[in-house]
């Protein structure tokens, strides 16, 4: 292993360079986390423009689901540009977007249907927008920590940071947060499994009994596991009572599943954790290994809306297309029991670092969607940053933890090697007592 290898003081003279360039010409809302300016990428290495060799455990936010530029994605890209690299499917058929459709659908069983489109955003507009077409109803109830997207539905049920919504109103009307059931952070300050999953219960009489009807709810938005919002997890049965309350008002259960999906929990949908069904889920980051793709699958007698009524120019591109099934078969063929072998092990190891450090609260996760939470968001943020100075590649979420989301060609050994990183980080910021 090659890498982590740091030759120079980061950023580096070239990196400099170029950053200087940049922040002349790009737009201001663009949020970089550190100095990294990438030359090259393979499989978990990260290479920058001054020789520095990165080990990836953030993959472009979850999004280098293979690793960068596996040699059975380059190999069917290439073939595709080959091919034709462009048609429209929303106007006309090829055999990658009917094929990948019939693959993803079939995750789902028998009767179900797929909208492709081009990124997670507009995956979740898409839901927005059939949940509404389908039921008649307008309203979307959706959780506090959420993170949906930028654009303006999407933008609309999110409730992360209070800066990803400021000064961008007005936004779309009748979206109703609530509490998410992180017990951790229980609002209700109950205990479980004594609170009898209060947190879904007490939403008859608190949104349904004083806000919003419950027959003018079109859908419920969530995260099966909470991203962006601090990798948080629902206790055992609150899916099962979410889903119940569903059913009982007609309401559609859209899952989220942009960033938990495809095979990242060591499961292709995270829910499954849960055994429960939704009835509208949304996919991207992963799907294309790094193209720009994504999907809204749907029961079929929820897709009424006619022809026409929604489409997209580039969605389902043929070159992200033919990268998705290729995807499709390495995270069927091994990856999806990686991350569930490889995610074990290091989820007990992350809870063995947090015993040893005072400033970690503790880990949480499954399979490869995993983070370590911290007393205080300064901790969190400072310990981002030492990593990437020691050649780790991690990213903040929530208020105070660290996500960990490491391609899912991680071996042992790569993550036994982040994770001596991460323990001298944590000595250093300690002042080396733990």
């Amino acid at each position: 292993m090659d890498f982590p290898h740091i030759q120079t003081e980061l950023p580096g003279p070239k990196a400099q360079e170029l950053i200087q360039r940049d922040d002349e010409v790009t737009a201001r809302a663009l949020l970089r986390e550190y100095p990294l300016v990438v030359q090259r990428a393979r499989g978990m290495m990260v290479e920058d423009v001054d020789g520095n060799r990165f080990m990836d455990f953030m993959a472009g936010i979850a999004v280098t689901l293979t690793g960068h530029c596996h040699p059975h994605i380059v190999e069917v890209v290439h073939r595709q540009t080959d091919a034709f690299l462009h048609i429209c499917g929303s106007d006309f058929y090829y055999s990658g977007y009917t094929d990948l459709c019939r693959r993803l659908a079939a995750k789902c069983g028998p009767g179900w249907r797929v909208y492709l489109g081009n990124s997670g955003a507009e995956a979740v507009e898409s839901a927005l927008k059939l949940a509404r077409h389908h039921t008649g109803r307008s309203a979307i109830m959706a959780f506090e920590g959420a993170f949906h997207g930028r654009t303006y539905g999407a933008m609309s049920v999110t409730a992360s940071k209070a800066e990803q919504r400021g000064r961008f109103g007005p936004l779309l009307p009748e979206v109703y947060h609530v509490p998410y059931g992180a017990c951790n952070e229980c609002v209700y300050h109950l205990t479980y499994p004594a609170c009898q999953v209060h947190c879904v219960e007490t939403l008859r009489k608190s949104l349904f009994g004083r806000l919003v009807d419950p027959a003018d709810v079109a859908a419920v938005i969530v995260e099966p596991i909470q991203g962006e919002g601090g990798h948080r997890i629902p206790p055992p049965d609150y899916f099962t009572a979410l889903r119940r309350l569903c059913n009982e008002h007609g309401i559609l259960l859209i899952a989220d599943e942009i960033q938990s999906g495809m095979g990242r929990t060591g499961k292709f949908f995270a829910l499954e954790h849960w055994d429960v069904q939704a009835d509208i889920i949304t996919l991207a980051k992963g799907l294309g290994s790094g193209l720009p793709i994504s999907a809204m699958l749907a029961r079929s007698e929820l897709m009424t809306w006619p022809p026409g009524s929604h489409g997209s120019t580039f969605g389902g591109n043929p070159v992200s297309c033919a990268a998705a099934l290729a995807t499709l078969d390495l995270v069927e063929g091994e990856l999806m029991v990686n991350a569930r072998m490889v995610g074990a092990w290091l989820k007990d190891e992350l809870a063995n670092l947090t015993r040893r450090h005072a400033i970690l609260l503790g880990s949480s996760g499954k399979g490869l969607m995993l983070a370590l939470h911290f007393t205080h968001g300064r901790h969190a943020y400072a310990f981002e940053q030492a990593c990437f100075q020691r050649g780790l590649l991690v990213l903040c979420c929530g208020s105070a933890s660290v996500r960990l989301a490491p391609p899912l060609i991680v071996s042992e050994g790569e993550a036994a090697k982040a994770l001596e990183i991460m323990d001298a980080v944590l000595r250093s910021l300690c002042g080396g007592v733990p």
